[in-house]
């Protein structure tokens, strides 16, 4: 009551409608009081989508792995080009087809060589990560990769100004145990047959590749919760699909050429296209609700989900170290959703409309020690006096 009274004195001198910002603090009030029950749903919903991103990832990772190991294919950088195609078929078209600020001249014209930058490190790291299989182990690939991890977490601070509490951390740790229970339960169950050409190199890759997918899932956050989700898929699918079609012809026409084309084949090439293209057309949605570090954490669980499709694809053996490992890395998942990071530019006092479980009220405590108390009195010869605690 003392924060809501203040208020209104503070609009009454600043000239703000008193009647607006009753308004805001009844809907603040209310959503502080619904915190809890909205805020489980929250992380419940969170959960659902991050496990969905690593189903799509599954589905990437298997179709690979059955056209290399049937079919003797391995064209990541093809791959690759046919998704960012989809892309530029449909989200650069309709951008084409936007009139004003948000038209796909306004956007080249304001901040092309941005989106150059983009499409760059995107391309690249999905090129790194996947040429390292070829020089370094699984182990180091599955390790390694989780250096993006703090890389991420650093640019989120620096570029994003997140700022993050004990709790993010140790849950970061928590996921990365996990990894390393899941790493433990393939060299137990001999899946490292292989032992690498060229471990540094691979290494390298790997390290280079996450950093890089650091770059692109900052920027990818700050686009789509500040321009939109359109306009980072289009730009990402026009300049992809640029840099991985000169990037084939320089490295993989002679793969291509090998192919023997048959319908299985091609299937599995269209089952990779269509669940790249879900990945990239759905992992927006995610981070615009959550940030860039959670859905990297939840899509940690996607090589699981790779390895129970192998025991069946592939004949790999089970452990009960791969149940532990997803536990443990669902546990610490769950763990970072459960606390919101927060920002630490200064926010302006937000609408009614826009009133969501950022800790509102909160909020209002905090400026309220900022701004002075105004008393007005009235006496009986109508003089007002104004005073200030």
């Amino acid at each position: 009551m003392w924060v809501k009274t203040n208020r209104m004195r503070n609009a009454q001198k600043t000239g703000q409608d008193p009647v607006e910002l009753f308004s805001y603090l009844t809907c603040a009030s209310s959503s502080a009081k619904m915190l809890p029950e909205g805020y489980t749903k929250h992380i419940l919903k969170t959960i659902i989508l991050g496990q969905m991103l690593s189903l799509f990832i599954c589905g990437t990772a298997v179709t690979s792995q059955y056209l290399a190991e049937k079919y003797q294919v391995n064209t990541p950088m093809f791959q690759s080009f046919i998704n960012y195609s989809l892309l530029l078929l449909v989200y650069t078209t309709m951008l084409a087809f936007r009139t004003g600020s948000d038209s796909l001249w306004q956007i080249l014209k304001q901040r092309w060589w941005k989106y150059v930058f983009l499409g760059l490190a995107d391309v690249e790291a999905n090129y790194m990560i996947v040429k390292a299989y070829q020089y370094t182990t699984l182990t180091s690939v599955q390790l390694l990769d989780c250096f993006g991890i703090p890389v991420l977490m650093a640019l989120s601070w620096f570029i994003l100004r997140a700022r993050y509490r004990l709790i993010h951390f140790l849950a970061v740790a928590v996921c990365l145990l996990g990894v390393g229970t899941m790493v433990g339960a393939d060299i137990l169950a001999g899946r490292q047959d292989s032992e690498g050409s060229d471990v540094v190199i691979g290494d390298v890759l790997v390290l280079l590749g996450a950093s890089l997918y650091a770059i692109s899932n900052v920027s990818e956050e700050y686009i789509v919760k500040n321009l939109s989700r359109v306009e980072f898929l289009g730009m990402v699918g026009l300049f992809g699909t640029i840099i991985s079609g000169l990037q084939l012809a320089i490295v993989e026409h002679r793969e291509i050429m090998r192919i023997q084309w048959n319908w299985k084949i091609a299937l599995l090439f269209t089952v990779f296209a269509l669940c790249m293209f879900g990945l990239y057309s759905f992992m927006p949605v995610v981070i615009k609700v959550t940030s860039a570090t959670s859905v990297n954490l939840g899509i940690l669980t996607a090589d699981l989900y790779s390895l129970f499709f192998g025991l069946f694809l592939f004949s790999y053996k089970f452990s009960g170290l791969y149940i532990l490992s997803f536990v443990i890395i669902m546990v610490g998942f769950i763990l970072y959703c459960s606390t919101p990071t927060r920002t630490a530019e200064p926010t302006t006092l937000p609408q009614p409309g826009t009133t969501g479980l950022d800790n509102a009220a909160l909020k209002l405590e905090e400026n309220d020690s900022e701004t002075p108390a105004i008393t007005v009195q009235f006496t009986r010869g109508e003089i007002v006096v104004v005073s200030t605690d």
